[in-house]
């Protein structure tokens, strides 16, 4: 099995002069949640939003946070930052036509000064300080980290007919979560070298693209992404636990 632990065992101590900014991407449409925008759904007594913005609020090892969401939302997120004190929250700016473009507007509100970048989903409220911490030590040595989960599943490989063409070694295959950490202008380099912008999906993938190294380190399997319905009855089952 791959090894995917970080070797560089973190503590709040070694970021105390080196702490890194977040963009939180929060522009989605909410397209499969059939209707329910899931963005402010009630999380612990919380919108969903709010727990995931706190969860780096809270950690020692972010300098800030820029939110990126859809133009409709910004004056609740405003209301919501008043609200629930996230004092780390200094720029709401509005997303593009895809993650992609939503994340490079995040970008532009760094200061030149900020050389790494963390970049978390906003619908990922499970995040905690560890998988936080995770990739913000492996930042240091690499142009990207990703924290991922090893996949649990047999994966199938297709063809255009629904034939298996192939079954990889699962071994090998991971999940990608959030956050993801890049080198801010070797991002930026590499994503203008590409074309197609709608079939990025995730920011290691635009680093991948520019023949850069990333790093994989440890998630964690209750970090998801409320991305359908369903993913709503595990989260409360996660909330239970907590």
């Amino acid at each position: 099995m791959i090894k995917t632990e970080f070797e560089l065992q973190f503590s709040t101590e070694c970021f105390e002069n080196n702490k890194l900014p977040v963009i939180v991407v929060a522009a989605g449409s909410s397209s499969r949640m059939k209707g329910i925008n899931k963005l402010f759904l009630d999380f612990g007594g919380m919108p969903l939003v709010v727990k995931t913005l706190m969860a780096f609020e809270k950690s020692p090892l972010i300098s800030k946070i820029i939110l990126v969401t859809s133009e409709e939302n910004v004056l609740e997120m405003e209301r919501l930052s008043i609200e629930y004190k996230i004092t780390k929250l200094t720029d709401i700016t509005v997303g593009g036509a895809n993650r992609f473009s939503s994340v490079l507007n995040g970008i532009e509100k760094l200061d030149v000064a900020d050389e790494k970048v963390l970049i978390h989903d906003g619908a990922r409220p499970f995040v905690d300080n560890k998988v936080i911490g995770n990739v913000c030590a492996a930042l240091q040595n690499y142009d990207a980290a990703v924290c991922a989960v090893h996949v649990k599943d047999t994966v199938k490989i297709a063809n255009e007919n629904g034939n298996v063409r192939e079954t990889p070694d699962r071994n090998t295959l991971f999940s990608a979560q959030t956050p993801q950490g890049v080198d801010v202008k070797k991002y930026k380099a590499a994503a203008e070298k590409i074309a197609d912008k709608n079939f990025i999906t995730d920011d290691a993938s635009v680093m991948e693209a520019g023949g850069y190294n990333v790093k994989i380190v440890m998630g964690d399997y209750k970090n998801i992404k409320i991305t359908t319905p369903e993913d709503i009855v595990v989260a409360r089952a996660i909330l239970e636990g907590e």
